[in-house]
């Protein structure tokens, strides 16, 4: 279901100049926009949504990524955790799709 809804979100994956822009449109960064000293994100929140869910799954199927958002957790926090895991994950799916290669855990979160 997340390949899926991530799959017809995105649409046309050349609308995106680069990883940087498309994890932005996907709202896997933080935003630098304010209103009445607000953050509003602009962006997909179906893609946030699915990004999110693929990060959770990642960390605990994935051994690589398991071992990165511990990194980051003992940083930070577990919601800043997860959300570099999303971020990764939405960089990973721009340059599955742009260059049309399959995944591999290795390049993304290293060895």
């Amino acid at each position: 279901m997340l390949g899926l809804t991530i799959m017809l979100e995105v649409g046309e994956i050349g609308r995106f100049a680069s990883a940087g822009q498309f994890a932005s449109y996907s709202r896997c960064v933080d935003s630098q926009r304010m209103c009445n000293g607000k953050k509003k994100g602009a962006g997909n929140k179906y893609l946030s949504w699915a990004f999110s869910e693929a990060s959770h799954f990642a960390v605990r199927y994935e051994p690589l990524a398991q071992r990165f958002y511990e990194r980051k957790k003992a940083k930070t926090n577990g919601r800043i955790a997860i959300r570099s895991v999303a971020r990764k994950l939405a960089r990973a799916t721009f340059m599955m799709l742009k260059h049309q290669t399959p995944y591999e855990a290795k390049l993304m979160f290293g060895s």
